[in-house]
């Protein structure tokens, strides 16, 4: 199983990047909270990998850091929660928010999450809670932004919001409420997108 790759990143994008390993491209899924720390397209990066195998494919799933690939496995040992919607779930809140959300039974913040019911957060609870508390979460580190043309942010701030389950018209009404000033960052848009969309 792959566990770690480092390369340059031939392509990036909202939920994967393309990263070169040695003249191999290895397509990578990823949550927005490692998006946000790669650098841009030829730079370099490593990769904490889960390698996800069905019986049609191998999935890669990569984080910049080991308690996100811990809380992702989590995740997916849960049953129902499959390696996209941990993925998912991980785009929508941060490890230590959803630590303290299980821990505390936060049903309504879990349930705010698209593709998490109220079933599937009272099953999360019911499995991760005590599970949740004993990993090491410690502080996210403040995430490099990097700008882009205002179009294409936009662009990548919607089709990243489709991909995660919102609908195409709330999208879009929430993306025209946002206030992009020259040189805003795609992160920092989605960042308060999802604010928007979660309330």
């Amino acid at each position: 199983m792959i566990a770690l790759l480092t390369g340059l990143i031939a392509q990036k994008s909202p939920d994967h990047i393309v990263l070169d390993v040695g003249g191999v491209g290895y397509r990578v899924h990823i949550p927005f909270s490692t998006y946000y720390e790669l650098p841009e397209a030829g730079g370099a990066a490593t990769l904490h990998i889960h390698t996800s195998v069905r019986e049609d494919a191998i999935l890669l799933y990569g984080f910049r850091t080991l308690q996100e690939k811990s809380f992702f496995q989590l995740l997916i040992s849960v049953s129902g929660v499959g390696p996209k919607l941990a993925r998912d779930i991980l785009s929508n809140i941060q490890p230590g928010q959803l630590a303290q959300a299980l821990t505390q039974g936060d049903l309504h913040k879990l349930s705010s999450i698209p593709g998490i019911g109220k079933k599937t957060a009272e099953r999360l609870v019911l499995e991760l809670k005590d599970k949740a508390m004993k990993l090491d979460l410690g502080t996210v580190p403040p995430t490099e932004r990097h700008t882009i043309a205002d179009d294409d942010v936009t662009d990548d701030v919607i089709s990243a919001l489709l991909n995660l389950g919102y609908k195409e018209p709330v999208v879009r009404k929430t993306v025209a409420n946002l206030e992009a000033g020259s040189g805003t960052g795609v992160e920092e848009l989605l960042k308060r997108a999802l604010k928007m969309l979660m309330k």
